[in-house]
C-alpha cells in the first residue's frame, strides 16, 4: 500500500468537500472529512471496479447509506475516473447537475443507490448481497466464476439509529451474508448532539448477537483500514462483517471537528484556514495534485487489466453455457417473454375465490415463465399466497432460493427489494397486507424515484377484511399509495384482471407497481373475454360494459366493488355504462382519443364505487358526480356485513343514480 499517495489522496478528497460545499453554501461535511482515508483505501487500494465500465458485472458495489455525506462519494468517483467531472464537482447541489444533494441512482456513474433516509442504504446493501449470493450460486460453474463480488456500505449513527437498519441487518446476518462489508463511521456524533445523548449501546456485541463479525478499529488509520478490510473480504464464515471505525468528525477543520457543529456546512466558513491545514494550494480550489491524478490513473489501468481478464473469463463461460447466458442477458436486460398472457392459464368460468387466490395461481405461472423473478413476504406466504412452488427457499444453505423469508420486518422488505432492483440481475417482489404498506413507503417512495421495477403484493385490500376491525382495513392505503409519482397501483377486479395486473408489473421496466388483492371472494365478469380484461388492466381503465341505448350514466369502479357496479347496470337498464378503473395511472399515460372514448366529457351523470376513500375519484366524476366510498375507519363484523353496513352495495348504486 502506498501510505504516501493515499493520505495526500484523503486530503485532497477533504479539500474537494470543502469547495464544494462552500462554494454553494449547502450540504454535509462531517462525513466526507471524517471518512477521507476510508475513501482512499477503499478507491485506491480495495474494491475492485473499473470507472469505464460502471456496470461491470462483477465490479465490488459501494453504497453511501449516510446519503447526506454525498460530497464523499462524488470526491472519490471524480478523483478515481468515472464520469464525474470538475466541472460537476464544482456544480454540486446545482440545478440539472449529476451531483446532487444526496445520490440518485442513474443520475451519476458510480452511484449504486438513491440514499438519503437513514437507514435505507443499509437495506440496500443487503440487497445487493442477497442478489450477489444468487447470481454466484445461479450462474458460476465448476470452470468458471463470473460472480464474486464483494458489496461495502458505509453508515453512520443515524442509520443505525433507524429501525429499517436493525431490520436488515438481522436479515443478513441469519441469513448469511458474508459478502457484505459494512464500515460504521462511529464518530460519536448526530447531527443535534453527541451521540451519547440517544444511544449507548455496544456496537460490537450488538453485531455480534446478529450473527455479523465486528471488528472496531482507528478509522483515519490507513494501514488498519486496509488490513480489516482484506480480513473480511478473506474471512467467508458465513457471517456479515462490520468494520467499526472510530472517525473524527469534520476532520481537517479544527474549529468544528469532533463537534455536531462538524455534521454540516458549519465548517465551510473556516474553508481557506482549513485548505491551509491540509496543505491544499490557496489560488486553486477544486484542487487534485498531478501525483494524485497520476496514482489514479495507474489504478485505472489495473482495474482495466482486470475487467478484461474477468470479460474473457466470462467470454468463455458464454460460450461453455448457452442456455446460462442467454438467462443473464435476459436478466441483465429486464426482459420477459412477450407472449407472456399466453402462458397463464384462463380461470374457468365458475372461478369464485379472492384476486390473492387468484395472484397465486398468476404468480407460479409467471415464475415458469421468468426465471429471474423472486418473491418474498413479511411471514405471511400463506395468507398473501404468493409463494413459488418448488421454487425453493432462499437461504445461507440455498442461495438458489426462490422465496424470500423477511420475517416480520416491512420496512427491510422494501429496502433489501430495492437493493436487488439496483443490482438488476433480478426480479424483486414482496408481499404483506394492505394496511403495513406504509411500514414500506419509505422504500416505496425510493423505488419509484428510482425507477426501480419492483412489484409490491399488498393483500387484505379493504374492509373486506372484516373482523379483524379498522386496525386491519385500510381505507385510505390505496389513495395513498396513488399519490407517490411513478408508482402504478393496479387493483384488478377478478381473476383475469387479477393476470392482468402481473403482466402489467413484469412488462414494466420504468417503475415499481402495487398489486391490490382481496380476502374476500369475488365472481368472474364472465360477460367479458379475457382478452378484454388481460388487456383492459394494462389500459388502466377500460369499458366493462357497454350501454346499449344513448349513454346517460357512466359507473367507475375498481376491485371488488366492479361486480356491484356490474350488477346495478343491469337493473339500470340500457343508458348505463360500466368502466372498470383497475389503475389510475396506467388510464393516464393512455391517449387522449382512447381516454375520450372510456370517459366521453359529454356524459357528466358519474358515480364511482371504491371501499375507501373518495378524495382521488373527483378527477374523474367531476363536480356533478358522485362518489360512493368510505371516508371513516372501518368495523369489526364480518366482511359482507361491514360492506352494507357502510353502503358499498347495488343498491346504494342504484339509489345513487336514481
Amino acid at each position: 500500500m502506498n501510505t504516501k499517495f493515499l493520505e495526500q489522496a484523503a486530503n485532497e478528497a477533504r479539500g474537494l468537500a470543502i469547495d464544494a460545499v462552500h462554494h454553494c453554501n449547502s450540504g454535509h461535511l462531517g462525513l466526507p472529512l471524517g471518512c477521507a482515508e476510508i475513501g482512499a483505501v477503499l478507491f485506491g487500494e480495495s474494491m475492485r471496479y473499473f470507472p469505464d465500465a460502471p456496470k461491470w458485472l462483477n465490479r465490488d458495489r459501494f453504497v453511501l447509506s449516510a446519503g447526506h455525506g454525498s460530497m464523499f462519494l462524488y470526491s472519490w468517483l471524480h478523483i478515481s475516473g468515472y464520469a464525474v467531472s470538475r466541472d460537476e464537482v464544482k456544480n454540486f447541489r446545482a440545478l440539472h447537475s449529476i451531483t446532487p444533494g444526496h445520490p440518485e441512482f442513474h443520475e451519476t456513474p458510480g452511484v449504486e443507490a438513491t440514499t438519503g433516509p437513514l437507514g435505507q442504504g443499509i437495506g440496500n446493501a443487503v440487497g445487493y448481497a442477497l442478489s450477489g449470493k444468487r447470481a454466484a450460486a445461479r450462474f458460476n460453474t465448476e470452470n468458471h466464476t463470473i460472480f464474486d463480488q464483494h458489496i461495502f456500505c458505509i453508515n453512520g449513527d443515524g442509520c443505525l439509529q433507524e429501525g429499517v437498519a436493525k431490520e436488515a441487518i438481522a436479515f443478513a446476518g441469519h441469513n448469511g451474508l458474508d459478502n457484505l462489508i459494512l464500515i460504521y463511521d462511529s464518530n460519536d456524533v448526530t447531527l443535534d448532539a453527541m451521540a451519547d445523548l440517544t444511544q449507548g449501546e455496544d456496537a460490537e456485541q450488538y453485531f455480534s448477537s446478529q450473527r455479523w463479525d465486528a471488528v472496531t478499529i482507528d478509522g483515519q488509520n490507513l494501514a488498519a483500514i486496509a488490513a480489516a478490510i482484506e480480513n473480511a473480504k478473506a474471512n467467508k464464515n458465513g457471517r456479515p462483517k462490520v468494520i467499526i471505525a472510530k472517525t473524527l468528525i469534520g476532520k481537517g477543520i479544527p474549529e468544528v471537528a469532533g463537534t455536531a457543529k462538524g455534521h454540516g456546512e458549519g465548517g465551510a466558513k473556516f474553508s481557506e484556514s482549513a485548505r491551509a491545514g491540509l496543505g491544499l494550494p490557496a489560488d486553486e480550489h477544486f484542487y487534485v495534485s498531478p501525483e494524485t491524478k497520476e496514482f489514479f490513473t495507474k489504478k485505472k489501468a489495473a482495474s482495466k487489466a482486470q475487467f478484461e481478464a474477468w470479460q474473457a473469463v466470462y467470454d468463455a463461460w458464454s460460450a461453455a453455457n448457452p442456455l446460462l447466458a442467454a438467462e443473464l442477458t435476459a436478466s441483465v436486460g429486464l426482459s420477459v417473454p412477450r407472449d407472456l398472457s399466453t402462458q397463464i392459464p384462463a380461470f374457468a368460468a365458475e372461478y369464485k375465490d379472492a384476486t390473492r387466490s387468484a395472484g397465486a395461481t398468476v404468480i407460479n405461472a409467471v415464475a415458469k415463465a421468468v426465471p429471474q423473478f423472486l418473491t418474498g413476504s413479511a411471514d405471511l406466504f400463506g395468507s398473501t399466497k404468493n409463494y413459488i412452488k418448488d421454487g425453493g427457499d432462499f437461504s445461507a444453505a440455498n442461495p438458489l432460493g426462490r422465496n424470500i423469508w423477511f420475517g416480520i420486518r416491512e420496512h427491510a422488505m422494501g429496502a433489501i427489494c430495492n437493493g436487488i432492483a439496483y443490482d438488476g440481475l433480478f426480479r424483486a417482489s414482496g408481499a404483506t397486507f394492505l394496511v403495513f404498506a406504509d411500514y414500506m413507503r419509505g422504500a416505496i417512495r425510493l423505488a419509484a424515484l428510482s425507477h426501480l421495477p419492483v412489484t409490491y403484493i399488498f393483500t387484505h385490500d379493504s374492509v373486506g377484511v372484516g373482523e379483524d376491525g379498522p386496525t386491519h382495513q385500510p381505507v385510505e392505503t390505496v389513495s395513498g399509495l396513488r399519490v407517490i409519482p411513478n408508482l402504478d397501483v393496479i387493483r384488478p377486479g377478478d381473476a383475469e384482471e387479477t393476470a392482468g395486473a402481473f403482466i402489467a408489473a413484469m412488462t414494466r421496466t420504468d417503475g415499481p407497481t402495487a398489486l391490490i388483492l382481496t380476502r374476500q371472494a369475488i365472481p368472474l365478469m364472465n360477460e367479458l373475454s379475457l382478452d378484454v380484461r388481460r388487456d383492459g388492466v394494462l389500459r388502466g381503465g377500460y369499458i366493462a360494459h357497454k350501454e346499449s341505448g344513448a349513454l346517460t350514466t357512466i359507473l367507475l369502479a375498481t376491485g371488488s366493488e366492479v361486480q356491484y357496479a356490474m350488477a346495478a347496470a343491469v337493473e339500470l337498464g340500457d343508458g348505463t355504462r360500466v368502466v372498470s378503473m383497475p389503475c389510475f395511472e396506467r388510464f393516464e399515460r393512455q391517449s387522449a382519443e382512447y381516454r375520450e372514448s372510456v370517459l366521453p366529457k359529454a356524459c357528466t351523470k358519474r358515480i364511482s364505487i371504491e371501499a375507501g376513500v373518495t378524495d382521488l375519484w373527483w378527477k374523474y366524476i367531476g363536480t356533478e358526480g358522485k362518489a360512493i366510498g368510505i371516508d371513516r375507519f372501518g368495523i369489526s363484523a364480518p366482511g359482507d356485513v361491514v360492506f352494507k353496513e357502510l353502503g358499498i352495495s347495488k343498491d346504494r348504486i342504484v339509489a345513487a343514480v336514481k
